[in-house]
């Protein structure tokens, strides 16, 4: 059962639900295609989960990184960790700064073993040397690649109803600027919806950006768009 906590306080029942005369059990959390929701949608579980998984593996690559070239460990961090956070990510899309700081410690970590950094080294200096967008980049990064591929290839077509081109009532010049609609919401949780998120983080985009001829060309834009955003105030 999913929904905000002043919802679930108003849920007659937290134990289970009657479905044609079927006592179905209700659980804290339930994982579907990797990804572990709770009822309040947080991703505390799955983001748990995430952070022992990486590291574990953090660990045994800084066992062996004396005997890796940085080429070699940088590799093994991106298939081993990297791939994890990465992993179905554009769901944490307004996520509490608490979580999200969980995941941003694990990418520290992992800059600081494939370096070889001492531990209070500047963290996002050291990201800016692998060439690594943080945390809320790559989650950014990935809602909007999706998007463009909604609007340009109309898959998935599950998301494709739930983006619509602006279309002003007479011509203006934001009618060639290939904005999206920003459909309204009341809760926070609305607006961490795909139909909300999505246009909200497309419109922010530069033009040059959104108006990209081809999927290989958007994401090169959009990363160097972010890098600028992430590292501005860093000399690299």
């Amino acid at each position: 059962m999913f929904g905000s906590h002043q919802r679930m306080r108003s849920f007659p029942c937290h134990s289970s639900v009657d479905l044609a005369g079927t006592v179905v059990p209700l659980s804290h959390t339930v994982k579907t295609l990797g990804v572990t929701l709770d009822s309040h949608l947080t991703f505390q579980s799955h983001i748990t989960n995430v952070c022992k998984s990486c590291f574990y593996h953090i660990r045994a690559i800084r066992h062996i990184r004396s005997a890796l070239t940085i080429d070699m460990s940088q590799t093994i961090a991106c298939s081993l960790v990297c791939s994890q956070l990465d992993y179905a990510n554009s769901v944490f899309s307004g996520i509490s700064n608490l979580q999200l700081n969980r995941l941003q410690r694990i990418q520290n970590s992992l800059a600081r073993v494939v370096l070889r950094a001492p531990f209070r080294s500047n963290s996002l200096s050291l990201l800016g040397q692998l060439h690594w967008l943080p945390v809320e980049f790559r989650i950014r990064f990935k809602l909007a690649c999706l998007t463009y591929k909604t609007l340009t290839t109309n898959t998935p077509t599950y998301l494709k109803p739930l983006v619509s081109p602006y279309i002003p009532p007479r011509s203006l010049r934001s009618s060639a600027m290939g904005l999206l609609v920003e459909p309204c919401f009341r809760t926070v949780m609305d607006s961490r919806a795909f139909r909300v998120a999505a246009p909200k983080e497309w419109n922010l985009l530069p033009i040059f950006v959104r108006c990209s001829n081809s999927f290989p060309s958007f994401k090169k834009r959009l990363k160097t768009h972010y890098f600028s955003m992430a590292f501005r105030n860093l000399d690299l």
